[in-house]
């Protein structure tokens, strides 16, 4: 058994290497214009989808020789999703060198500027995440989630600047919308790498993240009316399904006792509920799958919504006031949206 994970290992370690040398050769051929090394880059992903084939065989022929237990099982099954994300990333350095040689010439020098860093990010969070792995560190793993906050940024500062390139028509079309596919493709590997980090907490720790949990953000104004019934209602209706907060671009003092007096009549209590700011988005160690702008108007005030997660604008025409008719009204139809949006996140089965 111990001959067969060393050899596992090593392959593992092998082609991980393999991967972060596509993904480095990819942007330098881009920064560049290197239609020799983009090709190179191309050709290279048959030798990377060759050799995780041969390590996804060896890990099923290790499970039906040792049917092995807990944390040798945990391992297993962390290598194949491993080589899924690996896979996909060398896909991702093979797309850009096929860009790059369709590209009539290079990047504009401020575009290639923040591309540097865009890609230095991505090779960063990459190797942090493949670290962590070899290095069998969980603690290591976790310290990934930081980086794609900052890819974030540098993705919505490329994406402005190709923008405002193409509207001056200083750069061939096609190559603009290349650019774009491009910067998202790299920014997608952050998404691999905490794929990656997840597989190497659940290998060394059998912790890991229930994908029926949705985070989800209730926005309002002031966070004293509509956001917190949408919270409080979701906690108690789908409590399995998801983890709720609510926030205010301008959180007011407290709750109005009205509020609280009409939710414990639901049997949805918000006593110890507090009207809060919405965190900074990208400091968020995990980040939420859905924000939802409870008001008109809301969602063009929130920055940097990170990439991962949807936005939506329920602008829900809401009646004023803390008479218990009126909060009657806004109760049902602040609950037949979540009704609707849990259903949608995790099906009708949702709870």
């Amino acid at each position: 058994m111990e001959a067969d994970l060393a050899e596992i290992r090593t392959k593992v370690l092998k082609v991980s290497a393999l991967v972060e040398g596509q993904m480095r050769d990819a942007v330098q051929a881009l920064l560049t214009n290197d239609i020799d090394l983009a090709n190179t880059v191309v050709l290279g992903d048959k030798q990377v989808n060759r050799r995780i084939q041969d390590i996804d065989s060896l890990v099923h022929a290790f499970i039906i020789r040792h049917a092995p237990s807990a944390g040798h099982l945990r391992f297993a099954s962390a290598v194949l999703r491993l080589d899924v994300s690996l896979e996909r990333i060398g896909d991702y350095a093979s797309t850009i060198g096929r860009e790059v040689i369709q590209f009539e010439g290079m990047a504009p020098p401020s575009v290639a500027r923040d591309f540097e860093l865009l890609g230095r990010q991505a090779r960063e969070v990459l190797a942090q995440s493949l670290f962590s792995f070899h290095k069998e560190d969980p603690d290591e793993a976790w310290k990934t989630y930081g980086f794609e906050g900052q890819m974030d940024h540098t993705l919505r500062t490329v994406t402005a600047e190709l923008l405002d390139v193409g509207e001056r028509r200083e750069h061939p079309l096609r190559d603009i919308f290349g650019l774009l596919r491009v910067a998202v493709l790299i920014r997608r590997v952050a998404g691999q790498a905490a794929n990656i980090s997840e597989q190497t907490v659940f290998w060394l720790t059998g912790e890991t993240r229930d994908a029926s949990v949705f985070r989800v953000l209730f926005v309002g104004d002031h966070n004293d009316r509509a956001s917190q019934i949408a919270e409080a209602y979701a906690r108690k209706a789908y409590p399995m399904s998801g983890a709720y907060r609510s926030g205010g671009l301008h959180p007011s003092a407290s709750l109005d006792p009205a509020l609280i007096d009409f939710m414990d009549s639901k049997g949805v209590h918000v006593t110890q509920a507090r009207p809060s700011p919405i965190q900074s988005l990208d400091d968020q160690a995990r980040h939420y799958h859905v924000i939802v702008c409870m008001q008109p108007g809301l969602r063009a005030q929130i920055q940097d919504v990170p990439f991962r997660t949807v936005a939506l604008d329920w602008a829900l025409d809401l009646p004023e006031g803390m008479d218990t008719e009126t909060l009657e009204t806004v109760y049902e139809a602040v609950a037949g949206r979540v009704q609707d949006l849990m259903t949608t996140l995790a099906g009708p089965d949702a709870r």
